[in-house]
């Protein structure tokens, strides 16, 4: 019985694994020109904001008390590439590609006229950062939620050996092929605490290439501090919960003391999912630091 057992486990996860692979390989090779991101604009406001959410998220992830803010502000909410219902082509997933299809939607627009906030959460705080140092003249200002920034990938694992054992797992040796497995483990009896439900369905659009290209090539990879030295004298709102083990508050705080206009808000027993919880909150803090002189 045990044999037997063992034997549809490893069926179970060879023909899922196989699935996952052949759906990336037999994908089109990912082409800007035809494959747009997926996006929406909200809001009736007289500035923007656009949103970049995290990995494994999408632009639903930013639908929280939008009443807040849409009559004031005009939002542009993004699926990154690979993720929510954006294309999920072959591609490398890089920095430069995701910036890439990011300018194209900014541009067409219109929110590149230099009155545009841009924010983003964990992976997508990264990619605002950068987006913004490398059009300093598109926006006024970024902020970032749960930033992760890491001196190297070891000292990632080492955090995430504290505490997210897939996050862990990803990085590890055999990443890929535990990426493959993501529709045994992205499931009701496994979602997290702290996110809703909404959020975690979307966490499931996303392919193996998509999550760990990302990951390594995005989280892992993007020297942060080279990168946005040009807009250190730059309005930037960074918002930091002491209690995010995916991006720890202590590597933030040293990271924004070089930002000469920068303003660090420390949200107190806050975890990386502190938009969720609190979403009036970060709109009001984002708000007032946009309209501060």
């Amino acid at each position: 019985m045990v044999l037997i057992t063992i034997s549809v486990i490893l069926v179970l996860f060879i023909s899922v694994a196989g699935y996952q692979y052949l759906t990336v390989a037999i994908a089109p090779k990912y082409d800007p020109e035809t494959m747009p991101l997926n996006y929406e604009v909200l809001g009736t406001g007289e500035r923007n904001i656009v949103l970049i959410h995290g990995l494994a998220g999408s632009k639903n992830y930013w639908k929280r008390d939008l009443e807040q803010i849409t009559g004031t502000y005009r939002l542009l909410l993004v699926d990154l590439l690979g993720f929510g219902d954006s294309p999920q082509p072959q591609s490398d997933y890089s920095l430069q590609t995701q910036l890439r299809a990011l300018e194209t939607i900014i541009a067409k627009e219109g929110l590149n006229d230099g009155n545009t906030l841009i924010a983003g959460h964990s992976m997508g705080a990264v990619i605002s950062l950068v987006l913004f140092a490398k059009h300093p003249n598109w926006f006024d200002g970024a902020a970032t939620i749960g930033l992760p920034v890491f001196e190297s990938k070891e000292q990632f694992s080492e955090q995430m050996s504290e505490d997210s054992f897939f996050d862990k797992l990803a990085v590890g040796p055999y990443g890929k092929l535990f990426c493959t497995l993501h529709p045994l483990y992205i499931v009701k009896w496994f979602k997290p605490k702290n996110l809703t439900d909404d959020v975690f369905r979307d966490s499931k659009k996303h392919t193996w290439q998509s999550y760990y290209n990302s990951l390594n090539e995005v989280i892992l990879k993007t020297d942060l501090s080279r990168l946005t030295r040009n807009i250190r004298d730059r309005k930037i709102l960074f918002i930091q919960g002491t209690n995010d083990k995916l991006a720890p508050f202590a590597n933030v705080e040293n990271f924004a003391k070089y930002f000469t206009k920068a303003k660090l808000i420390e949200v107190q027993d806050g975890d990386h999912q502190l938009f969720l919880k609190e979403p009036f909150e970060v709109w009001k803090a984002v708000g007032n630091f946009f309209d501060e002189k």
